[in-house]
């Protein structure tokens, strides 16, 4: 069969409830060249069974099972053994359209020098589908300037080209747990070609159980950490202490230096004159909204208050939201009755976004 050989890397640790529709989701990939490394680390559920008898039908798929050592181990552990010149990164609760490998590896041929390219998303909330949606940045991206700020691609959408990819740098940092994706872009787009395929090719499921949910205080203290190493590296910031403190505790000093942070970054930017691009703004822009939400996330509303009154970016959220913020900094008690109705608008929101998983092709059967 003609075309490089693909790699995927499909982590394993108490998937059951998702696992099947996620390998079948590869296996039924209109590209057939593929070598599946699934890592059994260490579950306590029917994840084996599941992946072995997926196996016996299908000798694609390649079974490692262990004790548990953890993400980070269990990816470089796969991407050791992985024989693909292409090497494409899958979770077990995520879902791969039929297209997916094929329109990344289209665009690895037409551009032999890219390093890296990841996919739209749609999110899958239960039964259903909240369609994703292009964002027109990335025709013209500059993800060198993107990846300073945020973890700019989906994990699971990712395809790396080790034939671009020195592999010490294809090698996931355990000091950056939890954000371990977000260090490995960043050190890539900073020397090489990077894409984006705007299209939703993987469906990412949303749910309690998930890591980003288990772990979010983590995650967001160690992407802090590398936006500022990140930030210096680039001198964008003065105070990198700052990003520290507020990931470590969010208090009225925290949340003041975290603005004035946040204000000497946009002034650097702008001073860059015709230097600053599209990028840098969107970067920044993105890079606020995760230090508002996890300011928001205590549910103090005068901490919340205080920082987009420092910052000046009240215009910056949704007209709800400064309703809400603005009537519980002065009556505190507003605060939870205002929280929970925004949620409840929200899910209705992302309900009337939504269509359910069976009227939607490429899930047809793996609902």
């Amino acid at each position: 069969m003609s075309g490089p050989l693909v790699s995927v890397v499909l982590p394993v640790y108490n998937g059951e409830p998702y696992l099947a529709a996620a390998i079948e989701s590869i296996l039924r990939q209109d590209y057939k060249r593929l070598d599946v490394i699934a890592i059994d680390d260490g579950s306590t559920d029917r994840s084996l069974d599941i992946l072995q008898r997926h196996q016996e039908a299908n000798g694609r798929l390649r079974i490692v099972s262990r004790e548990n050592r953890g993400l980070i181990a269990t990816l470089n552990e796969g991407i050791a053994m992985a024989k693909g010149e292409l090497v494409a990164r899958m979770d077990a609760d995520d879902i791969a359209y039929p297209t997916r490998f094929s329109r990344q590896i289209a665009l690895f041929q037409e551009r032999p020098r890219l390093a890296i390219c990841g996919t739209g998303v749609d999110r899958l909330i239960g039964n259903r589908v909240v369609r994703g949606t292009p964002n027109p940045i990335h025709q013209s991206a500059d993800w060198h300037v993107l990846s300073m700020f945020y973890t700019a691609f989906m994990h699971s959408t990712v395809m790396y080209n080790r034939n671009i990819i020195p592999t010490d740098m294809l090698t996931y940092d355990a000091t950056y747990v939890h954000a371990e994706d977000f260090d490995v872009f960043r050190r890539i787009t900073r020397e090489f070609p990077a894409a984006m395929i705007d299209d939703s090719l993987v469906a990412y499921r949303v749910h309690d159980e998930s890591v980003t949910n288990k772990h979010k205080r983590p995650m967001r203290r160690t992407h802090l950490k590398i936006a500022a190493e990140n930030l210096q590296r680039e001198s964008l910031i003065d105070d990198a202490d700052a990003l520290h403190a507020i990931g470590a505790a969010v208090t009225p000093d925290t949340v003041r230096r975290a603005a004035d942070c946040l204000l000497s970054i946009e002034e650097k930017i702008a001073a860059l004159g015709m230097q600053t691009s599209a990028s840098h703004k969107e970067g920044l822009m993105c890079f606020f909204y995760f230090v508002y939400q996890l300011i928001a996330d205590e549910k103090q509303p005068q901490l919340t208050h205080q920082f987009l009154t420092q910052t000046g970016k009240w215009h910056a959220i949704r007209r709800r939201e400064r309703y809400g913020l603005r009537a519980a900094a002065y009556a505190p008690w507003c605060s939870r009755i205002w929280s929970d109705a925004s949620l409840r608008l929200d899910a209705l929101a992302r309900y009337r976004q939504s269509v359910p998983v069976k009227s939607v092709p490429p899930l047809q059967g793996l609902a």
